[in-house]
């Protein structure tokens, strides 16, 4: 098993900044929009399933670095998901009656709480690796 460094404080910090600015953003873009609000819905699921879907497809690569077996069938799932998130924001977009900026403002909120939902599930797992590695004090 390889050793994990504890990631620093700043990285941390930033990660999970950068999942709240990008979930909140776009969200109070899906709040302000003009759009029925099935719409909202369509594109508020979207959200919640490439945040799953990249966690989950960020925990498989993980596992199977550091020698946990995955089904390959799970691993294809999370690529799905992912892919499939991304397509259909896309797809939405595209069709949508919205502003160029506005779509823009979604696809960027999007991709970037994608990313930082990455970096703070790397964090949890390395500061979580760190912990069970270090001695216990009583």
């Amino acid at each position: 098993m390889q050793t994990v460094q504890r990631p620093t404080s700043a990285f941390v910090g930033a990660s999970w900044g950068a999942l709240a600015c990008g979930i909140t953003a776009y969200l109070a873009g899906l709040w302000l929009a003009h759009m029925e609000l099935n719409e909202k819905g369509y594109y508020f699921t979207l959200l919640l399933l490439g945040l799953f879907a990249a966690v989950s497809l960020q925990k498989t690569v993980r596992d199977r670095s550091e020698g946990v077996p995955v089904t390959g069938i799970y691993a294809g799932l999370c690529w799905i998901s992912l892919v499939a998130a991304i397509l259909l924001l896309a797809i939405g977009l595209w069709n949508a009656t919205l502003a160029l900026s506005e779509k823009g403002f979604y696809a960027m909120s999007f991709v970037l709480s994608l990313f930082a939902v990455v970096a703070v599930q790397k964090n949890v797992r390395d500061l979580g690796s760190v912990r069970d590695s270090e001695p216990a004090t009583e």
